[in-house]
């Protein structure tokens, strides 16, 4: 069979298998991470990016190429997440725009279309890192040109732009010392790689493996949805205030040490909340639960496996918004001068941003990027004529300057990447102020403090001389991994010698994570106090899962 006309209806199908493809190994994708950090990372953002994109293209009614690849281009702007699942937003907007107006394509066209997206990615990324996914896209579109030119037949024609994306893929080691000191290829690489190989999976025929959805648990959602009876109850009666969402993709080895027990699991997490539904089989749990903490309940999923598709809305604002005050539905608030919209995870780390003027926090963070559209929708939450993004977390700042471009008001972009990087920028807003002026500050204040971390080792690995067993907890510096111990204030003490310089540094913030013990804070304030004795401390509860201290050193 020859295919020598690819048409609209051809590279739908091509684009929602690619989608499953991805979803199929979003897990292995993830575990190609360089820093054994417990983050749900490229793998997951790649596919909730790739999976609203798909939704877009199942939209389409028409049988026009064109039309298809610019769906599938609106909805990886819109459900872009983390670094990765924006810049393949921008390797398909490109793409996209390459064919727009192409009713059929040819194999030279799809090659013209490679090609245009990486020129568009590459554009998108102010400083291009070689040995990452955008390698690979450059050198499977380049190799596409000589391709397109020998061959008309579009399997052939793909076999071999699979082939020079996995030749690429392999030598991003090569490329980026870091995966070479760790031992695996580029993880965002591989994940475009897996899309292109599920483009040839479906130009071959060849069937989509069968993933058991369980759709019945939008249907019973929603019911447990309408049992709030919104319009007849307050907003302070709701005792748990977030809708959680989440699916555990179990694996072998945290089974073997937590067997899965429904039943008893369900019972935990009755516990923490209400409208309570689980959903299992053999391979994940889906959980919907009404908590009031929903970090908890994310950690005793953690204990069967990883986090994938998560979600979490705060009911008492959609209520306020859904009951409201009539008074102000008549009359629309004027906007207000500034907004500063914020990312954080933690009930106790939200209270604080709130305190430093913080306009809307967004629930996001470490294993849970908000979307290009979650940060679109909080810019217009703020209602304001200027507002400021602060994703405080480096895989999240792309998603923010897309949101930026996207949005009606003024918006700039703080690159804050840690959580005290937030809170210091926060302390330079002037409401008197210039725009310009405004962020020339926050930006000078975010790159004086210094930001310390402890988390725990989801596998065992050597980087940077450190050997890491997993479970252990880690020591993060700037980024660094420099301390690790089985014992997190131990951890944290080493890390907070190497990070204080006694004779500059005056003020650490403690901020204390989800579930950590009253005794353990003790100990290590008692130690600060006595080995760095005019070191001025603050402690907060955050509240923030993943992290049991985060630090802020100024």
């Amino acid at each position: 069979m020859t295919l020598q006309k690819l048409d609209g209806r051809t590279l739908a199908e091509m684009i929602l298998q690619g989608a499953h493809y991805l979803k199929q190994n979003s897990q292995m994708i993830d575990a190609l991470n360089v820093f054994p950090v417990p983050d749900g990372d490229t793998g997951t953002n790649m596919n909730l990016s790739m999976t609203s994109g798909a939704e877009e293209v199942r939209n389409v009614s028409q049988d026009h190429a064109g039309a298809v690849a610019t769906s599938l281009s609106k909805g990886l702007l819109m459900g872009a997440r983390g670094n990765s699942g924006v810049i393949l937003s921008q390797v398909f907007r490109g793409f996209s725009k390459a064919i727009e107006n192409k009713e059929v394509l040819t194999t030279r066209d799809f090659s013209d279309a490679l090609q245009g997206g990486v020129k568009t990615a590459y554009k998108a990324v102010m400083k291009p890192v070689e040995g990452t996914i955008l390698t690979v896209a450059r050198e499977a579109a380049e190799a596409s040109v000589e391709i397109a030119e020998e061959e008309e037949d579009f399997i052939p024609f793909m076999e071999s732009v699979v082939e020079a994306a996995k030749a690429s893929l392999k030598r991003t080691p090569e490329l980026l010392p870091v995966l070479k000191e760790v031992g695996v290829v580029d993880s965002g690489g591989q994940g475009l790689v897996t899309i292109y190989e599920g483009f040839l999976a479906n130009l071959k025929g060849e069937e989509m493996p069968d993933v058991e959805e369980m759709v019945s648990m939008n249907e019973m959602v929603n019911a447990e949805h309408h049992k709030l009876a919104q319009d007849f109850m307050n907003t302070e009666d709701i005792h748990y205030g977030y809708c959680t969402e989440f699916m555990v993709k179990f694996e072998e080895d945290k089974l073997a040490e937590n067997p899965y027990d429904e039943e008893a699991f369900r019972h935990q997490l009755s516990e923490l909340g209400d409208s309570l539904l689980v959903v299992s089989d053999e391979e994940l749990v889906k959980v919907h639960v009404h908590a009031e903490y929903p970090g908890e309940a994310m950690t005793l999923g953690q204990k069967y496996g990883s986090l994938i598709n998560m979600k979490i809305e705060n009911m008492r604002e959609q209520h306020t918004s859904i009951v409201g005050d009539k008074k102000a539905k008549a009359k629309p608030q004027e906007k207000a001068p500034y907004g500063i919209v914020t990312v954080s995870m933690g009930d106790g780390m939200k209270k604080l941003f709130e305190s430093l003027g913080a306009t809307v926090v967004i629930q996001g963070g470490q294993t849970m990027n908000p979307s290009t559209q979650d940060l679109s929708e909080a810019v217009k939450e703020a209602h304001a004529e200027r507002v400021f993004i602060l994703p405080n977390n480096k895989n999240i700042v792309m998603a923010a300057e897309q949101a930026a471009e996207m949005a009606d008001s003024e918006v700039a972009v703080i690159p804050t990447k840690t959580i005290p990087q937030g809170m210091s920028a926060m302390l330079g807003f002037n409401p008197e102020a210039d725009l310009d002026t405004n962020k020339e500050e926050m930006t000078s204040l975010m790159s004086e403090v210094k930001t310390g971390q402890i988390t725990y080792a989801v596998r065992d690995t050597q980087i940077d001389g450190l050997d890491i067993e997993k479970d252990h907890f880690m020591g993060i510096a700037d980024g660094k991994i420099s301390a690790t111990d089985k014992d997190a204030v131990t951890t944290a003490k080493a890390l907070l010698n190497q990070m204080i310089d006694e004779d500059e540094d005056e003020i650490l913030t403690i901020l204390t994570g989800e579930g950590v013990d009253d005794k353990d804070i003790a100990e290590l304030e008692a130690y600060v106090e006595e080995t760095f004795e005019d070191l001025e401390v603050e402690i907060h509860h955050g509240g923030q899962p993943i992290y049991s201290y985060i630090f802020s050193i100024e």
